[in-house]
């Protein structure tokens, strides 16, 4: 939808999300009247129309927004997976993919005006160069490409005017859109939840914040055998802009139609960054996005976009470690005083340790079973229903957790790593690699070794 102006206001917003929350509240109340007469078998199905219609729901009232709400369905709209049964998923990815590509178009002059005002002078006066014309897109902004008076070839990234207001507008919503989860997630605490994501949204507004985020990473991985970080020119970075080295690849939609040893290659890069920058480095980019990496002519990958940042708390490392070694090891007894120590789960008599032991490995089996694995969106789709989702048989226990705040985004990052994996078809041994992190296991893949041999020598 083209426009000039984003709305801020929350009143619509607020009537159009508080008419779905009332909405499904009466449907899940017809649903539960209903089922007392049904068989089992008319329970799932009633469950399951319920899921469709709120998934469409909730399409639709996305796409009626323009700031952090669009942002999940964007993050949807990539999955390629079963939010909804295998044959209603064309149609909803179809729709989920309307609404990423629907991000707003503002006037390269309403843009420029943002520029100048965070530089203080003129666009000529400090680039040499300046294509009007976005080479990137999103739901806060857009990013140019551009060329400074030393001859350096730079990506700007530029804030729609209007946006934060938009955002903050948004979460002001978000209390309404948990109490709808928590519908279907009762063990959920909506309050700690939502501070996390406000938090983490709030950080996403300030390019100030993400372009540290990108300077420490690449302080990290300068150097390093297969993963690049673009440098950050801190001079020309500002709240509503960052400007940042410009580097040109192969994208994703491509690289999906490269040859399986290169998928694997590929699905390796970017399974070692992700999951590395958590278990080694302890803070990590939250949105593991086929758009936010390329494969650069030398075989190295690129990553970029680190608005969405987290770093862990003192122990949170560790934390995450000991359940996936509990998880390989099969201790159900550690799994569940794990749980119980920070909340998960809150009435720890409500659970078979058993059965919370298979819930664990039916999420994250991908990396903590030792075996050589090709990831398909079937797959991921199974994962995604097991993890979150109504038809999961592990349902009864999921609507009596409660994730801890600091590890929302761990979880995030996991599903959406092993997403975009699975679009690639990549294979592998998850569970080896992991095992360097886990266990201080020797690497058992070529790109380990160069990895191991990086970290030596910026440890010697």
């Amino acid at each position: 939808m083209a426009q000039d102006k984003i709305p801020t206001s929350r009143v619509g917003r607020t009537a159009r999300i508080g008419g779905l929350a009332a909405g499904q509240a009466l449907r899940q109340a017809g649903t539960r009247a209903a089922n007392v007469a049904r068989s089992d078998e008319g329970r799932t199905l009633a469950l399951e129309r319920r899921h469709i219609e709120a998934a469409e729901q909730i399409v639709e009232a996305l796409g009626t927004m323009k700031g952090a709400a669009m942002k999940v369905g964007q993050v949807l709209s990539f999955l390629d997976v079963g939010m909804v049964p295998e044959e209603h998923r064309e149609e909803f990815q179809r729709r989920l993919g309307a609404l990423r590509d629907a991000a707003p178009t503002v006037s390269f002059k309403d843009m420029r005006k943002v520029i100048e005002q965070e530089l203080g002078e003129r666009l000529d006066g400090v680039f040499a160069e300046f294509d009007p014309e976005p080479i990137a897109a999103a739901s806060i902004g857009q990013v140019y490409r551009a060329r400074l008076h030393d001859e350096r070839e730079v990506a700007v990234k530029v804030q729609y005017p209007g946006v934060a207001a938009a955002v903050r507008a948004d979460m002001q919503n978000l209390g309404l859109i948990l109490r709808l989860a928590k519908r279907i997630a009762p063990g959920m605490d909506p309050k700690a939840i939502g501070e996390e994501i406000r938090s983490r949204i709030g950080e996403e507004l300030d390019y100030e914040l993400e372009a540290a985020n990108q300077r420490t990473l690449a302080r990290i991985f300068r150097g390093h055998p297969f993963i690049v970080i673009p440098d950050v020119i801190t001079s020309l970075s500002h709240e509503r802009m960052m400007v940042s080295e410009y580097v040109h690849g192969a994208g994703f939609e491509e690289l999906k139609g490269r040859s399986q040893a290169d998928r694997d290659r590929i699905g390796e890069m970017i399974y070692r960054f992700y999951f590395g920058c958590l278990y080694r480095h302890g803070q990590f980019s939250g949105d593991p996005h086929p758009g936010n990496s390329m494969l650069l002519g030398d075989g190295r990958m690129a990553f970029f976009d680190f608005g969405l940042f987290k770093r862990m708390p003192p122990g949170g490392v560790q934390l995450e470690i000991n359940v996936a070694k509990a998880i390989i090891e099969g201790d159900s007894e550690t799994i569940m005083r794990l749980g119980t120590e920070v909340g998960f789960f809150r009435d720890p008599s409500k659970f078979n340790p058993d059965r919370v032991l298979a819930h664990f490995r039916a999420a994250t089996s991908w990396y903590t079973c030792d075996r050589e694995i090709e990831l398909t969106p079937e797959y991921a789709t199974q994962v995604l229903i097991d993890m979150s989702d109504p038809r999961s048989e592990y349902f009864g226990y999921l609507r009596h957790e409660s994730a801890p705040p600091d590890h929302i985004f761990g979880r995030r990052m996991e599903v959406l790593t092993l997403a975009v994996l699975a679009q690639l078809h990549a294979a592998g041994n998850f569970h080896r690699i992991a095992r360097e992190w886990f266990y201080s296991d020797a690497p058992a893949t070529e790109l380990g070794r160069q990895e191991a041999e990086f970290y030596e020598r910026a440890a010697a």
